[in-house]
Protein backbone atom coordinates (compact mmCIF):
# COMPACT_ATOMS: atom_id res chain seq x y z
CA UNK A 1 0.00 0.00 0.00
CA UNK A 2 1.00 3.86 -0.54
CA UNK A 3 0.05 6.29 1.00
CA UNK A 4 -0.11 9.87 -1.28
CA UNK A 5 -1.64 12.98 0.10
CA UNK A 6 -4.57 13.59 -1.99
CA UNK A 7 -4.10 17.25 -3.23
CA UNK A 8 -7.48 17.41 -4.91
CA UNK A 9 -10.56 16.57 -3.33
CA UNK A 10 -13.02 15.00 -5.97
CA UNK A 11 -16.39 16.73 -7.29
CA UNK A 12 -18.84 14.49 -5.51
CA UNK A 13 -17.95 15.40 -2.04
CA UNK A 14 -19.27 17.44 -0.71
CA UNK A 15 -15.94 18.70 1.98
CA UNK A 16 -14.48 21.51 3.75
CA UNK A 17 -10.86 22.77 4.38
CA UNK A 18 -10.48 20.65 7.57
CA UNK A 19 -11.26 17.87 6.16
CA UNK A 20 -8.44 15.39 6.33
CA UNK A 21 -7.63 13.84 2.57
CA UNK A 22 -5.61 10.62 1.91
CA UNK A 23 -5.15 8.57 -1.24
CA UNK A 24 -4.12 5.03 -0.82
CA UNK A 25 -2.98 2.91 -3.84
CA UNK A 26 -2.82 -1.09 -3.63
CA UNK A 27 -0.70 -2.81 -3.87
CA UNK A 28 0.12 -6.93 -3.98
CA UNK A 29 0.23 -7.53 -0.50
CA UNK A 30 -3.21 -5.74 -0.54
CA UNK A 31 -4.60 -7.88 -3.22
CA UNK A 32 -8.22 -9.65 -2.55
CA UNK A 33 -8.26 -7.75 0.43
CA UNK A 34 -11.96 -6.44 1.65
CA UNK A 35 -11.99 -2.40 0.61
CA UNK A 36 -13.81 -1.66 4.63
CA UNK A 37 -10.68 -3.88 5.91
CA UNK A 38 -7.60 -2.26 3.87
CA UNK A 39 -8.62 1.50 4.67
CA UNK A 40 -9.19 0.68 8.41
CA UNK A 41 -5.79 -1.40 8.44
CA UNK A 42 -4.10 1.37 6.77
CA UNK A 43 -5.48 4.38 9.02
CA UNK A 44 -5.91 2.70 12.32
CA UNK A 45 -6.86 6.24 13.93
CA UNK A 46 -10.57 5.23 12.27
CA UNK A 47 -12.58 2.05 13.28
CA UNK A 48 -14.18 -0.47 10.76
CA UNK A 49 -17.61 0.68 11.56
CA UNK A 50 -16.68 4.02 10.67
CA UNK A 51 -14.81 3.40 8.00
CA UNK A 52 -18.31 1.21 6.17
CA UNK A 53 -19.86 4.62 7.49
CA UNK A 54 -17.98 6.93 5.24
CA UNK A 55 -18.39 4.37 2.24
CA UNK A 56 -22.10 4.73 2.61
CA UNK A 57 -21.76 8.49 2.97
CA UNK A 58 -19.89 8.60 -0.60
CA UNK A 59 -16.58 9.53 1.19
CA UNK A 60 -14.64 6.62 0.05
CA UNK A 61 -13.69 5.97 -3.43
CA UNK A 62 -12.62 3.53 -5.69
CA UNK A 63 -11.00 4.58 -9.08
CA UNK A 64 -12.87 8.11 -8.98
CA UNK A 65 -16.19 5.95 -8.67
CA UNK A 66 -18.55 4.70 -5.44
CA UNK A 67 -18.17 1.42 -4.09
CA UNK A 68 -18.86 -1.41 -1.91
CA UNK A 69 -17.45 -2.27 1.79
CA UNK A 70 -17.18 -5.97 0.57
CA UNK A 71 -15.56 -4.86 -2.75
CA UNK A 72 -12.43 -7.36 -3.38
CA UNK A 73 -9.60 -4.81 -4.18
CA UNK A 74 -7.36 -5.16 -7.32
CA UNK A 75 -3.88 -4.23 -7.29
CA UNK A 76 -3.00 -0.30 -8.77
CA UNK A 77 -6.92 0.54 -7.42
CA UNK A 78 -6.81 3.93 -6.15
CA UNK A 79 -8.63 4.33 -2.77
CA UNK A 80 -9.64 8.18 -1.81
CA UNK A 81 -10.67 8.51 1.51
CA UNK A 82 -12.34 11.81 2.83
CA UNK A 83 -12.52 12.01 7.07
CA UNK A 84 -14.82 14.94 7.65
CA UNK A 85 -13.29 16.49 11.33
CA UNK A 86 -16.30 16.56 14.10
CA UNK A 87 -17.61 19.61 13.97
CA UNK A 88 -16.57 19.85 18.03
CA UNK A 89 -12.98 19.49 17.01
CA UNK A 90 -10.71 22.54 17.54
CA UNK A 91 -7.03 22.80 17.72
CA UNK A 92 -6.22 24.63 20.76
CA UNK A 93 -2.74 26.06 21.21
CA UNK A 94 -1.46 24.60 24.90
CA UNK A 95 1.45 26.16 26.45
CA UNK A 96 3.04 22.66 27.03
CA UNK A 97 6.84 22.74 26.96
CA UNK A 98 8.64 21.14 24.14
CA UNK A 99 12.39 19.94 23.45
CA UNK A 100 12.85 20.97 20.13
CA UNK A 101 16.09 19.65 18.43
CA UNK A 102 15.45 21.15 15.55
CA UNK A 103 13.84 23.82 14.06
CA UNK A 104 13.59 26.15 10.69
CA UNK A 105 11.10 27.90 8.24
CA UNK A 106 10.07 24.00 7.00
CA UNK A 107 10.64 21.15 9.82
CA UNK A 108 10.72 20.98 13.24
CA UNK A 109 12.21 18.25 15.09
CA UNK A 110 11.20 17.37 19.08
CA UNK A 111 12.12 14.90 21.39
CA UNK A 112 8.70 13.82 22.35
CA UNK A 113 8.64 12.78 26.07
CA UNK A 114 6.90 9.68 27.15
CA UNK A 115 2.74 10.05 27.85
CA UNK A 116 2.40 12.46 25.23
CA UNK A 117 0.10 11.82 22.74
CA UNK A 118 1.53 13.01 18.89
CA UNK A 119 -2.43 14.35 17.72
CA UNK A 120 -5.98 14.84 19.21
CA UNK A 121 -7.92 11.78 18.80
CA UNK A 122 -10.97 10.19 21.03
CA UNK A 123 -9.93 9.93 24.51
CA UNK A 124 -7.24 12.88 24.08
CA UNK A 125 -8.53 15.84 22.73
CA UNK A 126 -6.02 17.94 24.24
CA UNK A 127 -2.71 18.05 26.28
CA UNK A 128 -0.93 16.20 22.78
CA UNK A 129 2.29 17.31 20.66
CA UNK A 130 0.02 19.30 18.07
CA UNK A 131 -1.41 21.08 21.21
CA UNK A 132 2.04 22.67 21.98
CA UNK A 133 3.15 23.08 18.85
CA UNK A 134 0.34 25.41 17.72
CA UNK A 135 1.35 27.73 20.72
CA UNK A 136 4.88 27.75 19.85
CA UNK A 137 4.51 27.63 16.22
CA UNK A 138 1.19 29.63 15.96
CA UNK A 139 1.71 30.07 12.24
CA UNK A 140 2.09 26.02 11.23
CA UNK A 141 -1.57 25.03 10.69
CA UNK A 142 -1.39 23.49 7.60
CA UNK A 143 -3.23 20.31 5.51
CA UNK A 144 -6.20 20.62 7.44
CA UNK A 145 -7.99 18.36 9.90
CA UNK A 146 -6.39 17.38 13.71
CA UNK A 147 -3.14 16.47 12.65
CA UNK A 148 -1.57 19.84 10.95
CA UNK A 149 2.44 19.14 9.97
CA UNK A 150 2.39 15.46 11.38
CA UNK A 151 4.70 13.17 9.36
CA UNK A 152 4.72 10.00 10.96
CA UNK A 153 3.53 9.10 14.89
CA UNK A 154 5.22 7.46 17.65
CA UNK A 155 2.78 5.92 20.43
CA UNK A 156 1.74 7.78 23.45
CA UNK A 157 4.21 5.78 25.55
CA UNK A 158 7.05 5.92 23.39
CA UNK A 159 9.71 8.50 23.62
CA UNK A 160 11.74 9.73 21.61
CA UNK A 161 12.48 11.90 18.11
CA UNK A 162 10.26 12.45 15.24
CA UNK A 163 9.81 15.59 12.55
CA UNK A 164 7.49 18.08 11.83
CA UNK A 165 6.17 19.60 9.03
CA UNK A 166 5.68 23.39 8.76
CA UNK A 167 4.40 24.00 5.70
CA UNK A 168 2.33 21.98 2.95
CA UNK A 169 5.50 21.25 0.43
CA UNK A 170 7.45 19.74 3.21
CA UNK A 171 4.74 17.85 4.26
CA UNK A 172 4.51 16.26 0.59
CA UNK A 173 8.17 15.49 0.54
CA UNK A 174 8.45 13.94 3.84
CA UNK A 175 5.70 11.70 3.21
CA UNK A 176 6.86 10.80 0.25
CA UNK A 177 10.34 10.11 1.70
CA UNK A 178 8.65 8.12 4.56
CA UNK A 179 6.55 6.30 1.77
CA UNK A 180 10.32 5.27 -0.25
CA UNK A 181 11.88 4.17 2.67
CA UNK A 182 14.44 6.67 2.83
CA UNK A 183 13.61 7.78 6.30
CA UNK A 184 15.86 6.18 8.74
CA UNK A 185 14.13 5.72 12.24
CA UNK A 186 15.83 3.52 14.75
CA UNK A 187 14.55 2.37 18.78
CA UNK A 188 16.35 1.49 21.49
CA UNK A 189 14.11 -1.81 23.15
CA UNK A 190 14.74 -4.05 26.29
CA UNK A 191 13.06 -7.35 25.91
CA UNK A 192 12.29 -10.16 28.17
CA UNK A 193 15.11 -12.67 27.46
CA UNK A 194 18.45 -13.86 25.96
CA UNK A 195 18.39 -13.26 22.29
CA UNK A 196 20.55 -16.17 20.79
CA UNK A 197 21.93 -14.42 17.59
CA UNK A 198 23.65 -11.11 17.23
CA UNK A 199 21.23 -9.74 14.73
CA UNK A 200 18.29 -10.48 12.60
CA UNK A 201 15.07 -9.37 10.77
CA UNK A 202 11.66 -10.73 11.72
CA UNK A 203 9.52 -10.77 8.69
CA UNK A 204 5.95 -11.23 9.95
CA UNK A 205 2.23 -9.10 8.37
CA UNK A 206 0.93 -7.17 10.70
CA UNK A 207 -2.92 -6.37 10.91
CA UNK A 208 -5.74 -5.60 14.07
CA UNK A 209 -6.41 -8.73 16.27
CA UNK A 210 -9.04 -10.70 15.49
CA UNK A 211 -10.58 -10.94 18.43
CA UNK A 212 -9.25 -7.04 20.01
CA UNK A 213 -9.85 -3.89 17.84
CA UNK A 214 -7.45 -2.15 20.33
CA UNK A 215 -4.50 -4.62 19.50
CA UNK A 216 -2.31 -5.27 16.34
CA UNK A 217 -0.95 -8.94 16.04
CA UNK A 218 0.91 -11.01 13.70
CA UNK A 219 -1.97 -12.46 10.85
CA UNK A 220 -1.62 -14.04 8.10
CA UNK A 221 -2.69 -12.15 5.00
CA UNK A 222 -2.03 -9.18 7.03
CA UNK A 223 0.56 -6.12 5.81
CA UNK A 224 4.05 -6.90 4.98
CA UNK A 225 5.65 -5.76 8.13
CA UNK A 226 10.10 -6.11 8.52
CA UNK A 227 11.99 -5.64 11.74
CA UNK A 228 16.10 -5.23 11.82
CA UNK A 229 17.38 -5.98 15.32
CA UNK A 230 20.65 -5.82 16.78
CA UNK A 231 22.12 -6.67 20.69
CA UNK A 232 23.75 -3.63 21.92
CA UNK A 233 23.54 -4.95 25.60
CA UNK A 234 22.92 -8.53 27.47
CA UNK A 235 22.00 -8.26 31.08
CA UNK A 236 20.97 -11.38 32.63
CA UNK A 237 17.74 -12.66 31.55
CA UNK A 238 17.21 -9.22 29.44
CA UNK A 239 18.60 -8.06 25.98
CA UNK A 240 19.06 -4.61 24.79
CA UNK A 241 18.24 -4.29 20.90
CA UNK A 242 18.78 -1.58 18.47
CA UNK A 243 16.14 -2.01 16.26
CA UNK A 244 15.52 -0.15 12.85
CA UNK A 245 12.24 -0.41 10.78
CA UNK A 246 11.78 -1.14 7.18
CA UNK A 247 8.12 -0.54 7.09
CA UNK A 248 5.79 1.53 9.94
CA UNK A 249 2.79 -0.60 10.76
CA UNK A 250 1.20 0.54 13.83
CA UNK A 251 3.07 -1.39 17.39
CA UNK A 252 4.98 -2.63 14.97
CA UNK A 253 8.05 -3.15 17.05
CA UNK A 254 5.80 -4.03 20.15
CA UNK A 255 3.97 -6.36 17.94
CA UNK A 256 7.03 -8.01 16.28
CA UNK A 257 9.07 -8.37 19.90
CA UNK A 258 6.51 -10.56 21.53
CA UNK A 259 5.91 -12.67 17.82
CA UNK A 260 9.25 -13.94 18.50
CA UNK A 261 8.31 -14.57 22.34
CA UNK A 262 10.91 -11.48 23.91
CA UNK A 263 8.05 -8.84 24.61
CA UNK A 264 9.31 -5.46 25.11
CA UNK A 265 9.64 -4.71 29.45
CA UNK A 266 7.03 -2.56 30.58
CA UNK A 267 4.85 -3.08 27.76
CA UNK A 268 0.76 -2.84 29.02
CA UNK A 269 -0.32 -4.38 25.91
CA UNK A 270 2.50 -6.52 24.77
CA UNK A 271 4.84 -6.83 27.02
CA UNK A 272 5.39 -7.87 30.50
CA UNK A 273 6.88 -6.01 33.75
CA UNK A 274 10.31 -8.09 34.45
CA UNK A 275 11.96 -7.67 38.39
CA UNK A 276 10.94 -5.75 41.03
CA UNK A 277 11.49 -2.49 39.60
CA UNK A 278 8.45 -0.97 37.94
CA UNK A 279 8.46 1.12 34.71
CA UNK A 280 5.52 2.93 34.08
CA UNK A 281 5.21 2.26 30.18
CA UNK A 282 7.34 0.30 27.69
CA UNK A 283 11.17 0.48 27.11
CA UNK A 284 11.09 1.42 23.67
CA UNK A 285 12.95 5.22 22.83
CA UNK A 286 12.99 6.38 19.20
CA UNK A 287 16.86 7.18 19.45
CA UNK A 288 17.90 8.23 15.79
CA UNK A 289 16.41 10.00 12.90
CA UNK A 290 17.51 10.24 9.65
CA UNK A 291 16.18 12.21 6.15
CA UNK A 292 16.93 14.81 3.83
CA UNK A 293 15.62 18.25 4.04
CA UNK A 294 12.79 19.00 1.88
CA UNK A 295 14.14 22.53 0.50
CA UNK A 296 17.93 22.34 0.76
CA UNK A 297 18.19 18.28 0.11
CA UNK A 298 20.89 18.19 2.44
CA UNK A 299 21.03 14.53 4.94
CA UNK A 300 19.85 15.41 8.82
CA UNK A 301 20.74 12.96 11.06
CA UNK A 302 19.41 13.51 14.63
CA UNK A 303 19.93 11.39 17.87
CA UNK A 304 18.45 11.45 21.74
CA UNK A 305 19.83 9.66 24.68
CA UNK A 306 17.59 7.24 26.88
CA UNK A 307 15.90 9.27 28.87
CA UNK A 308 15.95 8.77 32.76
CA UNK A 309 13.31 7.16 33.55
CA UNK A 310 15.00 4.14 30.90
CA UNK A 311 18.27 4.78 32.22
CA UNK A 312 17.13 4.18 35.71
CA UNK A 313 15.65 0.40 34.93
CA UNK A 314 18.83 -0.37 32.76
CA UNK A 315 21.58 0.67 35.64
CA UNK A 316 19.46 -1.32 38.29
CA UNK A 317 19.30 -4.35 36.30
CA UNK A 318 23.34 -4.37 35.60
CA UNK A 319 23.92 -3.43 39.70
CA UNK A 320 21.43 -7.20 39.70
CA UNK A 321 24.14 -8.97 37.77
CA UNK A 322 27.69 -7.27 39.36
Amino acid sequence: MSLIPNQQKQSNHVTTPDDESVLLVVDTADKGVRLDRFVADALPDISRSAVQRLIDQGHILRNDAPTRAAEPLRVGDRISVIVPDPVDTALVPEHIPLNVVYADDDIIVVDKPAGMVVHPAPGHPRGTLVNALLWHYPGMVIGGGVRPGIVHRIDRDTSGLLVVARNDAALANLQQQQLAHAMHKSYMALVIGGMREEQGVIDAPIARHPRDRLRMAVVSGGRSARTHWQVRERIGQLTLLYVTLETGRTHQIRVHCLHIQHPIVGDPVYGAQFGSIKLDRQFLHASQLGFTHPRTHQPLSFESPLPADLVRVLEYHRRMQA
